[in-house]
């Protein structure tokens, strides 16, 4: 039996199979109170059986002055999380006043409530696409990694895990998160743009973080019971460390050796690492 997808039609097709679905037979575009969305399904949307079975899926937040579409053109990424089963949803941050696409994690940038958006975004696509929202996790680059990390800080129960990239917490950083989560954090030895040591921004009104500070503040939410990883390990060219605080509560630090980016293979690392709900598994050094 195929799966009945209600008010929306698949417009585009690449060439690993990825199902570009829309809420309209020319637009794409998918609308709900306070903004946009748009789609990509995996090629097979049913289970072994036959029989519809909901779809894990990565919302994945574009960086500042991005766009849903601009995620969707990211084909590595996308064809990747899709060839596993997962959907790809990208939401449209809002436009500020005279200002380009973003997220409105910190109270003063004002706009949209993001933190209502988001699982907004989730429900809706539960209800159009079959998406499951118990297995959806919440992804951002950049402006929308720094998203990311305060959703998890607010409202960590949101979503299955998070996967920040290029992104931690603005100074001054919570005093502290509601509670732990499963956060996978990616991040580029000689990213300028966000440096691991945070920057000064806006002639001085705003502080982009310590992202060592970040990682701390995140293992003191998770109750662990040291700041020294379990778990010291190296893959190719990247370094990573892993903190194992409760069955909810892991922290892994990816360092990849590019700058400000998506680095290549990012998407079936998270993905083995969701799955295995452990973490990757590797001896330590």
């Amino acid at each position: 039996m195929e799966r009945l997808i209600p008010l929306c039609v698949a417009v585009a097709l690449t060439a690993a199979g990825t199902a570009r679905a829309g809420c309209g037979p020319v637009e794409p575009q998918c609308e709900i109170p306070g903004g946009s969305y748009e789609i990509a399904l995996p090629p097979a949307a049913t289970d072994t059986a036959g029989d519809p079975s909901p779809i894990p899926a990565v919302l994945f937040l574009h960086g500042h002055g991005g766009s849903a579409k601009g995620v969707l053109r990211m084909r590595g990424m996308v064809e990747a999380v899709t060839a596993r089963g997962y959907a790809v949803i990208a939401p449209n941050g809002a436009r500020r006043p005279n200002g380009p696409r973003s997220w409105s994690f910190l109270p003063e940038f004002q706009g949209r409530d993001d933190f209502a958006f988001l699982p907004a975004v989730v429900s809706d696509a539960a209800a159009r696409f079959d998406i499951d929202p118990q297995n959806t996790v919440l992804a951002g680059f950049s402006s929308g990694a720094f998203m990311v990390n305060y959703l998890a800080c607010d409202q960590p129960e949101t979503f299955a895990a998070y996967l920040p990239v290029s992104g931690g917490f603005w100074r001054s950083q919570p005093e502290s998160c509601t509670g732990p989560a499963r956060i996978y954090h990616s991040h580029g030895w000689r990213d300028g743009v966000v440096p691991l040591e945070g920057r000064i921004l806006g002639g001085g009104r705003f502080t982009q973080g310590d992202i060592w500070a970040g990682l701390e503040s995140w293992r003191d939410t998770m109750g662990c019971d040291t700041h020294a990883p379990d778990r010291i390990w190296q893959d190719g060219e990247l370094s990573l460390r892993r903190w194992q605080c409760g069955a909810d509560a892991e922290l892994v630090f990816e360092l990849f050796p590019g700058g400000h980016m998506v680095p290549p293979g990012w998407a079936d690392r998270v993905i083995d690492w969701i799955e295995a709900g452990a973490g990757p598994q590797a001896e330590t050094d």
